[in-house]
């Protein structure tokens, strides 16, 4: 028994969404900071997509970035309210990612844990557009339908939220070597406990911000300075007498750290390197968002 026409769209449309389901989960991803609300919105949007007519759009790509974005947006807004009662800091999930990310300079800038926690600061709609136009390069039309805004008001919430992000970037972007020397010379004195290697590789301006979930224990706000991120790092270490593993990885596109206790995966570190030295410390511990890294192969964003 040959299959309907209808089943033949439905195939069709699948197809179609499949060749670009990586471009959407990055889109969904960058909006939300949440692997697993990506995930639901994909699912959305595939349910969308199915019910359209295709001989009616021109352009697949740009209407599936469409939809992801108007469902992503949504669920941004709902999460929101949920983030203010987070306890503790919150941090994006991170993405155990694959090498051709790294490569991708403007990718991996994109999904970077540093960035994505200044995304955190913008409102939904800046943060769609400035996700849309910097990290996608979509025209401002592209962008006035996703959001549902004129193209003269996208203009000027890219312009203020490219403002806002550039305030919150690194003054000099690091190279992929001196992060990658940077994370190495941390995760050996982390691992050894020296306190000495560790205000060695750390700015004096350093922040590190842990998200425990409430689940488990993290620091409760920003540790500043090098002095106390390094004695919080091992008084911690030292307190709980724990046999530490540390194992380099990749997390969101640049190099990172994923920590074992006793065997059991605890937490992934990632960075921001500036002038050689650690500025900034990500370091997630809550469970729920560590399923990805534990359980999943390394994910391929576009």
């Amino acid at each position: 028994m040959g299959l309907s026409d209808g089943d033949h769209a439905t195939l069709a449309a699948t197809e179609l969404f499949v060749a670009h389901r990586n471009l959407l989960f990055t889109v969904a991803y960058e909006l939300l900071g949440s692997a697993a609300d990506a995930d639901d919105v994909l699912q959305e949007t595939w349910l969308r997509w199915v019910g359209v007519d295709a001989a009616h759009v021109d352009d697949p790509r740009a209407y599936l970035v469409r939809i992801t974005t108007r469902q992503a947006l949504n669920r941004l807004r709902s999460v929101k309210r949920r983030r203010e009662a987070y306890v503790g800091s919150w941090l994006p999930e991170p993405l155990l990612t694959t090498p051709d990310v790294a490569a991708d300079v403007e990718l991996a800038e994109s999904v970077s844990m540093g960035l994505m926690v200044v995304l955190e600061t913008l409102t939904p709609t800046e943060r769609a557009v400035f996700v849309l136009r910097e990290a996608f390069g979509l025209g401002y039309d592209e962008i006035a339908a996703a959001v549902d805004k004129t193209p003269a008001a996208v203009h000027q919430i890219a312009h203020r939220a490219r403002r806002h992000v550039e305030a919150g970037r690194p003054r000099r972007a690091a190279t992929a070597r001196e992060v990658q020397v940077a994370v190495e010379a941390f995760g050996r004195a982390l691992e050894t406990r020296d306190l000495q290697s560790l205000l060695d590789v750390l700015a004096p301006e350093v922040v590190a911000i842990g998200d425990g979930g409430g689940i488990k224990q993290a620091m409760p706000r920003p540790v500043i300075g090098a002095d106390k991120v390094a004695r919080f790092m091992v008084g911690g270490l030292a307190k709980h007498d724990v046999a530490l593993t540390v194992e380099p990885t990749a997390i969101n596109g640049s190099p990172a750290l994923a920590l074992h206790v006793d065997g059991e995966l605890d937490g992934v570190l990632a960075v921001r390197v500036e002038d050689a030295r650690i500025t900034g410390l990500y370091f997630v511990r809550n469970p729920y968002k560590l399923t990805h890294i534990d359980a999943e192969t390394p994910l391929t964003l576009r």
